[in-house]
């Protein structure tokens, strides 16, 4: 069995498990987003780990009404793991699994806080939610400063906050605009084995973490 064949038996067999619950339009969603998957596998763009965590994502969000896309496209340089819409509202969700590269070894708490501040200052600018999804073993590096409504952040939070961005993520640097009028509304808690999610308001998960 090549790679392509048992990604597509891996998603198979996920797509059984999510699909007990579904019919009409909402399992042809779920459908089109495997299909969608298994063809940007066949061009190296995803990895079997990170698409499963999005398919799970994929139905909560189809249940709730939403038209779900993956891998979609923002602007010329950046793509989001998922962005969905209802009705005139958008909401885009990120999978961040805690990878670190070998050359951040030394540093791993702070270059995992830069990468969470980065996605969300990056991507919660281009539309009206933005949440991260994850699975049930990592525990997030959030900065504080993102849990609070921008009225309260000061000009020195915006200034740490986008230093240490820019410390790590360059291309290109976030502006404190961005910095300040980032939000995180939602944490997902992916869970693969069980095909289930848990869906946590960000203070209180920084609180309790």
């Amino acid at each position: 069995m090549n790679k392509n064949e048992k990604f597509e038996e891996d998603l198979e067999y996920l797509l059984k498990k999510l699909s007990k619950d579904l019919q009409g339009k909402a399992k042809e969603s779920l459908d089109g987003l495997r299909d969608r998957l298994i063809a940007l596998h066949k061009s190296n763009v995803v990895k079997i780990n990170h698409s499963v965590m999005e398919l799970v994502c994929a139905k909560h969000l189809i249940l709730k009404q939403y038209e779900v896309d993956i891998e979609h496209q923002l602007d010329a340089t950046l793509t989001c793991d998922l962005y969905a819409t209802k009705g005139y509202g958008s909401l885009i969700v990120e999978i961040e699994t805690g990878f670190i590269p070998p050359e951040h070894a030394l540093d791993p708490s702070a270059y995992l806080s830069a990468r969470i501040a980065s996605k969300v200052i990056r991507y919660s600018n281009f539309a009206g939610k933005f949440a991260l999804g994850i699975p049930p073993h990592y525990i997030l590096q959030i900065p504080q400063l993102l849990t609070v409504p921008p009225r309260q952040r000061t000009m020195e939070d915006l200034k740490d906050m986008k230093s240490l961005c820019d410390q790590y993520y360059l291309s290109p640097p976030v502006s404190l605009d961005e910095v300040k009028n980032a939000r995180l509304h939602a944490i997902y808690v992916i869970d693969v084995d069980n095909a289930s999610i848990q869906e946590i308001n960000p203070e209180t998960y920084v609180k309790t973490a």
